[in-house]
C-alpha cells in the first residue's frame, strides 16, 4: 500500500504525548507534527475562550497539511502527530459544552490511520498551561467516547514510560510488517 500512515498520540493533559511522539519520531526517522494549540495559547497570553477554537482548528489543519506535504515529498510512509482535531473536539465539549459543527466534520474527514490513546496512569506534571489535574478521569472518558463516536481506530497505551514506548513501537511495527506503511 502506498501513501502515508498517520499515527496520532492523543489523550488528556500530562500523559506523555509529546515525549512519546519525539521518541517514536527518532526511532523511525520521521517527523512528529507538534501540537498547534500549545504555541497558540502561549502567544495569546490569556486564557483561551470559545472564540479561539476556530483559529486553533484552522492552525492545526494548516500545520498538519504542511507536514503531510513534506512527508510525502520525502517519500515517507509514516507520520506521527502530537494530537489532532479530535483533541479540539474533546476540549470544546469539555470547556464549553459543545463543538462547532465544522470542527467535528473536519475531524472526521481528516481522521488519522490510527490513534494511540495514552492513559492517565502516569503522574501529573504541572507546566503552567495544564489545568485539569482534578478532572483527569472525566477528560480521559471524554477522549474515549469521542474517539468511539468518530469511529477512530484506537489502541490504549498504558503503563510505565518504557511500557508505553514498547506498546507504541510494537503497533507501528505491526503496521509496517503488514505493508500498511
Amino acid at each position: 500500500m502506498t501513501g502515508l500512515t498517520r499515527i496520532v498520540l492523543t489523550g488528556s493533559e500530562s500523559v506523555g504525548k509529546t515525549t512519546l511522539g519525539l521518541q517514536l519520531a527518532a526511532r523511525y526517522g520521521v517527523t512528529c507534527v507538534p501540537e498547534f494549540v500549545r504555541d497558540y495559547a502561549a502567544a495569546k497570553g490569556v486564557p483561551l475562550d470559545a472564540r479561539d477554537h476556530g483559529p486553533i482548528a484552522e492552525g492545526q489543519m494548516a500545520l498538519e497539511d504542511t507536514h503531510i506535504a513534506a512527508a510525502l515529498a520525502r517519500g515517507d510512509t509514516l507520520l506521527l502527530q502530537d494530537t489532532d482535531l479530535i483533541s479540539t473536539v474533546v476540549y470544546c465539549h469539555h470547556y464549553f459544552g459543545h463543538c462547532p459543527e465544522f470542527i467535528e466534520q473536519a475531524a472526521i474527514a481528516r481522521r488519522a490511520t490510527h490513534y494511540l490513546l495514552l492513559d492517565i496512569d502516569v503522574p501529573w506534571i504541572a507546566d503552567g498551561i495544564r489545568d485539569r489535574e482534578d478532572r483527569r478521569h472525566e477528560v480521559h472518558a471524554l477522549f474515549r467516547e469521542t474517539l468511539a463516536r468518530l469511529e477512530a481506530s484506537v489502541t490504549v497505551v498504558q503503563g510505565t514510560w518504557e511500557q508505553r514506548l514498547a506498546t507504541a513501537t510494537a503497533l507501528i511495527d505491526v503496521f509496517s510488517s503488514a505493508d500498511l506503511l
